[in-house]
């Protein structure tokens, strides 16, 4: 939504909101397992950068379908033909 704010602030704006953080940027791994810092909803990173729109809109469909209520505290990544759930750090 804004391009130009700090990892720091997309975090403290989604746990104000307790959101379920959807992010493409991998400096969120290093916040949460590092720094122990974790959007209170949790964070799904994807990782799915050549595929084409239509492709990575059916992945993220049907992770969310499969396993959606694994997310909500929890970093995870979505990856083509892999989800990985991992406890907060």
């Amino acid at each position: 939504m804004e391009p130009s704010i700090t990892d720091d602030v997309v975090l403290e704006r989604a746990n104000e909101r307790m959101a379920l953080l959807v992010t493409v940027d991998k400096d969120f791994g290093e916040l949460v397992f590092r720094e122990g810092q974790l959007a209170a909803g949790g964070v799904v990173q994807l990782r799915l950068a050549g595929l084409s729109a239509e492709r990575k809109a059916e992945i993220v469909s049907d992770a969310f379908r499969e396993r959606a209520a694994e997310f909500p505290n929890h970093f995870s990544v979505i990856a083509p033909g892999r989800i990985r759930v991992r406890a907060k750090g």
